[in-house]
């Protein structure tokens, strides 16, 4: 430290310290803050660079916006190019704006074409639903295969989250397009197995449509 102190005298003893506890051959000396501002004043101004110019707004620029109200001008010419325009207004519920296939709306459950439920009882959705809202029980039938004997959907607990569609093996329970299911009571809002399958032969077409339009993705 003695002869660091006595090559460079002016060097304080913090960073006669930092200096010192460095390997050897690595040169490394703390600098402050104040000693990198300086460092890039002086880089930018051997480059030629003003750091605030590129902040300051020239003065006729801004007293043309003062004086001649530039900017409320730019504002209201804006309003008049979208007076001759086509109005953006969909005038619902005559008229619907386009559904993505994997809109997720209320639930509806699927047959094979031969009329047979397609849900096996697998209760994948229920464990993986994580709001909890799905209930299914569940016996075999007399030819060996496993059959819902109820399934049950708390939409006023569902989130819409999709998961319970990702996770079944058969493309049973599936999320509709339909997002217009407002009622007038709770109790309307707990579907049952009936419901679901009704959903389900009501908008097996679409389901279908989208399924087969999002199979890339899945």
């Amino acid at each position: 430290m003695s002869v660091l102190a006595a090559a460079r005298p002016h060097l304080s003893i913090t960073r006669l310290a930092a200096a010192s506890v460095m390997p050897t051959g690595v040169r490394h000396v703390h600098r402050s803050s104040g000693d990198s501002v300086t460092v890039r004043a002086r880089r930018e101004q051997r480059l030629g660079v003003d750091p605030e110019k590129h902040m300051v707004q020239p003065v006729l620029d801004r007293a043309a916006q003062e004086m001649f109200f530039t900017e409320i001008i730019r504002t209201m010419w804006l309003v008049l190019e979208q007076m001759f325009k086509p109005p953006y207004t969909i005038m619902y519920p005559q008229e619907k704006g386009p559904l993505s296939p994997r809109f997720r709306g209320e639930h509806a459950l699927r047959r094979y074409p031969t009329g047979e439920e397609r849900c096996i009882a697998c209760k994948l959705c229920e464990a993986i639903c994580p709001a909890q809202a799905i209930t299914i029980e569940a016996e075999p039938r007399e030819d060996g295969s496993r059959r819902t004997t109820r399934y049950d959907i708390d939409m006023t607990k569902c989130i819409y989250c999709g998961f319970c569609q990702e996770a079944c093996p058969v493309d049973a329970i599936v999320e509709s397009q339909n997002f217009e299911f407002t009622t007038e009571t709770r109790e309307e809002l707990l579907y049952n197995k009936e419901k679901l399958l009704a959903n389900g032969d009501k908008w097996e077409a679409e389901l279908a449509r989208n399924l087969k339009a999002d199979y890339l993705y899945r």
